[in-house]
């Protein structure tokens, strides 16, 4: 009985030293001789966490490098991109002589041992990556894991300030099931030392680049217990230049467009047709670019708003032409225009748009016959008849010969030809009034395209002030 207790009691002390101290004794220094104690000592026991007792912790130093972004989609709210992941654990109490077992490393498959449930916290797809079937096994009992990711994260991408925006997108690495008492996160090599490594090896030079990368050790409390994660952050910062080309440059030059479309002459050009044209090519512009511009989220972006601003403008310009238009063309049966109207108008507004006021005529028509008198009396020109002048100059007025048919006839056809040129200079020059309601349409058209002026200097240099700000934020 004593014998039997005795080999027990040898019996457990042996299996618990082969558990906790597995150093390995290799026959030959051969691969073959190592790969055959590994599989009868290491191979076995990859169930359960390579510790000695189930209180240990097991350290996993994590460390990335990305590689590649594959894009960002702003609809779905997600990032694409290429990693790789290093995981480097131990395992307690493995060992083997170098000399011995002739290497001090050893690639192995993945299966054969136990590796930790590392996850993603921000997975949206699954891993399409490439798979690499091996680990290195190092004779201190070190596991080197290193196997590219292809990762579909979720990001809250912010495109306020789009095409000049900075995202700023987590992934959050730790175990799925085990808790911080069992795997504990370690943070492997510096942001400083990622971000270099990163920029060396990235391969894509698309729309986004790598600006910076942050890390953060966090750990995720819940009612069963604790989780210990490392955060990364990646921060990417967008190339607007194909925005800036393909978008704000065109908008810039048909805004210009329409703003010098204000010094097209009104009587003689068809302002109003030409500005439906730029609105109608630059809603055609918006309708052939819109794929360019992202879905709106939470807030507008600003792009969205210079774009709308613009509209708005090149509007509010046809309706301004309409008015004028209408002032000019229909001035003559308008009624007489109001005092108060006519002193802000002209004598104040005028002086503000650097509008000379104009000169009274000082032309004057002399009218030889009193007869005549009667078709010019609402003619605004000077009428001085033949007998004043002949008082004048002290004259006698000669004896009236007796009348001729051809003279009456000439007398005759002089006022017609008096009435038809007062008609033609009414004609051209038109009445005094409807004279001060083209002036008041041409004050009011330089106003509004002074204001106009201002208007699109605020609005440009504040969305202007907006990007700059956040851009450098």
């Amino acid at each position: 009985m004593t014998d039997i207790k005795a080999a027990e009691l040898i019996f457990i002390c042996f299996m618990l030293l082969q558990g906790f101290v597995a150093s390995l004794n290799c026959t030959s220094p051969t691969p073959e001789s190592l790969v055959d104690v590994l599989e009868k000592n290491v191979f076995p026991k990859k169930l359960v966490r390579p510790v000695k007792s189930f209180s240990s912790t097991v350290n996993i130093t994590i460390g990335i490098t990305v590689v590649g972004i594959i894009g960002v989609d702003e609809k779905s709210q997600t990032l694409t991109t290429l990693l790789w992941q290093v995981l480097e654990w131990n395992i307690e109490g493995l060992s083997w002589d170098e000399e011995e077992c002739g290497t001090t490393r050893v690639s192995v498959p993945r299966e054969q041992l136990w590796v930790p449930d590392i996850n993603i916290a921000e997975y949206m797809d699954e891993d399409k990556a490439p798979k690499t079937p091996y680990v290195y096994l190092h004779n201190t009992g070190h596991v080197f894991d290193d196997k590219p990711l292809r990762v579909v994260s979720s990001c809250r991408l912010v495109i306020y300030t789009f095409p000049f925006d900075i995202q700023n997108c987590s992934l959050t690495f730790g175990p799925y099931l085990h808790f911080a008492t069992d795997i504990r996160m370690i943070q492997g090599p510096t942001p400083e030392q990622i971000l270099k490594e990163s920029q060396d090896v990235l391969q894509t030079n698309g729309e986004w680049e790598l600006a910076g990368i942050s890390v953060a050790p966090s750990t995720l409390a819940l009612d069963d217990g604790s989780y210990s994660e490392i955060k990364y952050y990646i921060i990417l910062r967008r190339r607007p230049m194909r925005y800036v080309v393909n978008l704000l440059i065109p908008s810039c030059f048909l805004i210009t467009v329409d703003l010098f479309s204000f010094l097209l002459p009104l009587q003689t050009v068809d302002r109003s047709s030409f500005k439906m044209t730029l609105i109608l090519g630059y809603t055609v512009f918006l309708l052939i670019m819109n794929d360019l511009l992202p879905v709106t989220g939470e807030t507008t972006p600003l792009i969205n708003v210079f774009f709308s601003i613009s509209l708005a403008l090149m509007v509010g310009s046809l309706l301004e032409t309409v008015l004028i238009t209408n002032i000019q063309c229909s001035s003559s049966q308008y009624s007489a225009v109001p005092r108060w109207l006519s002193v802000l108008m002209l004598r104040y507004l005028a002086v503000v748009v650097f509008l000379p006021r104009k000169k009274k005529s000082n032309q004057t028509t002399v009218f030889l016959n009193p007869s005549l008198r009667e078709p010019a009396k609402n003619s605004s020109n000077t009428e001085i008849s033949a007998i004043h002048l002949q008082r004048v100059f002290g004259d006698t007025p000669p004896v009236k010969p007796p009348p001729e048919p051809s003279l009456d006839e000439l007398r005759k056809l002089s006022r017609d030809l008096l009435a038809i040129r007062l008609q033609v200079d009414k004609h051209f020059q038109g009445s005094k009034t409807s004279q001060e309601w083209q002036m008041i349409g041409i004050v009011i058209d330089r106003l509004l395209f002074g204001l106009y002026i201002v208007f699109i200097a605020v609005s440009f240099i504040t969305i202007i002030c907006l990007w700059s700000k956040h851009y450098a934020a």
